[in-house]
C-alpha cells in the first residue's frame, strides 16, 4: 500500500468514528417513566438526615437521587414502593453507589430521624430518610405539589396520613428529569437510572 492510500485510509477510518461517537452521543433516549425534566423544579430542600444533620440538596450533589415521599406508618403503598425502589437500584449492582433514595416523611411528628433511620436502611443501604420541622416540610411538598393530608386519632392516638404517590427522580446534577409512580416496575426504574448515570 502506498503512502497516500494509507493516510487516505487513516482519514476515512478517523472520520467513520467521528460520525459513530456522534451518531451515539446524539441519540434519542428512550424512557420508561415519563420524562417530566420541561416542568419538575431542581431538587431543593433544608431538611434533617436521618442522622440528625441538617441537610440540604447540595448534599446529594453528584448521586441521581430518588425521592419519594411517605411516612413510616403507612400500611400499604409505602412499603411497597420503597421495596420496588430498593430492588431497582440493587440491580444497578456496583452502579447502585451513584444513587440515592431520598424518602421525605410528611409526618414529622411520628418520624424521628432514629425512626426512619430504621425504616429507610431496612429497605436498602443506599436509602436516605429525612424529616424536618412542619413549616419545612411544607415547602418542600409545594414546591413538588406533593398532597397530604392526616386522619382522625383513634382511641389510641394513631391516625392514617393520605399522600401524593408520585417518585421523582433527579439527575446528579439536581436537574428534575423523570416521575413514576407505585406501578411503575423495577426493571423500568433501573433502565431509567442506568441511562441517567451515564448522560
Amino acid at each position: 500500500m502506498n503512502p497516500r492510500t494509507s493516510r487516505w485510509m487513516r482519514a476515512a477510518v478517523a472520520l467513520l468514528s467521528a460520525l459513530l461517537l456522534l451518531g451515539a452521543c446524539s441519540r434519542k433516549l428512550h424512557w420508561d417513566l415519563d420524562d417530566v425534566s420541561s416542568v419538575l423544579p431542581d431538587l431543593k430542600f433544608n431538611l434533617v438526615d436521618d442522622s440528625g444533620r441538617p441537610v440540604t440538596a447540595a448534599d446529594f450533589a453528584g448521586t441521581v437521587d430518588i425521592v419519594y415521599f411517605g411516612y413510616t406508618h403507612c400500611p400499604d403503598v409505602c412499603p411497597l414502593t420503597l421495596s420496588h425502589l430498593a430492588e431497582s437500584v440493587q440491580r444497578l449492582g456496583s452502579q447502585a453507589r451513584d444513587v440515592r433514595i431520598l424518602f421525605i416523611s410528611v409526618d414529622p411528628a411520628r418520624d424521628t430521624p432514629q425512626v426512619l433511620k430504621a425504616y429507610t436502611r431496612a429497605f436498602s443501604p443506599q436509602a436516605v430518610g429525612l424529616t424536618g420541622s412542619m413549616q419545612q416540610i411544607r415547602d418542600v411538598t409545594r414546591r413538588y405539589h406533593v398532597a397530604f393530608d392526616y386522619g382522625q386519632k383513634d382511641k389510641y392516638g394513631n391516625y392514617v396520613v393520605d399522600h401524593s404517590a408520585a417518585i421523582y427522580i433527579f439527575d446528579a446534577k439536581g436537574r428534575g428529569r423523570l416521575i413514576g409512580s407505585e406501578a411503575s416496575k423495577p426493571e423500568q426504574i433501573t433502565h431509567d437510572l442506568r441511562q441517567l448515570i451515564h448522560d
